[in-house]
């Protein structure tokens, strides 16, 4: 999906057989966040995490092996800073997030929204992208997106 200003939405949701209050815990602690965050070949490494409204944070995502494409910070990694929003416990973590870049394909940063809302066998997350980067291929990002959702399914449950 594109919106007026030309910037794409991508969005991907699972059902995770666990209540909200565990997922959202997961997400808030930093040490559980880099163990199922990091999409499928990528290792991650939290250099800073404040987890309050206002707070902010820095990931390195690196590849593993060789077989993969070029990261955005570097050949092999991504480089993330986020400042959380939102925090709803339980409920919805809103972040904005950038990639250090030198490509202007990357510049600027994107709104993402994880929603969490109880269902029969667990919880419904949603997680939705605003203002995606035209760098980030829709088809890498929809991917990453759902690698994501099995990790933190796989770390839960």
């Amino acid at each position: 999906m594109t919106n007026s200003s030309g910037k794409r939405t991508d969005s991907a949701t699972r059902v995770i057989q666990a209540s909200p209050q565990t997922i959202y815990q997961a997400f808030i602690d930093p040490e559980a966040l880099v163990s199922w965050l990091p999409p499928k070949g990528m290792k991650g490494h939290i250099q800073a995490f404040d987890a309050r409204e206002g707070g902010a944070y820095q990931m390195s995502l690196t590849y593993i092996g060789t077989d993969h494409t070029p990261g955005k910070t570097s050949e092999d990694a991504d480089v993330v800073q986020g400042k959380f929003l939102e925090l709803i416990p339980d409920e919805r973590i809103v972040q904005f997030v950038e990639f250090e870049s030198d490509d202007p394909a990357f510049a600027g940063g994107m709104t993402m929204t994880w929603a969490l809302a109880a269902v029969p066998g667990g919880t419904q997350v949603t997680i939705v992208c605003q203002n995606v980067p035209e760098g980030i291929r829709k088809e890498d990002h929809d991917e990453g997106l759902r690698s994501s959702l099995e990790n933190l399914a796989a770390f839960v449950e």
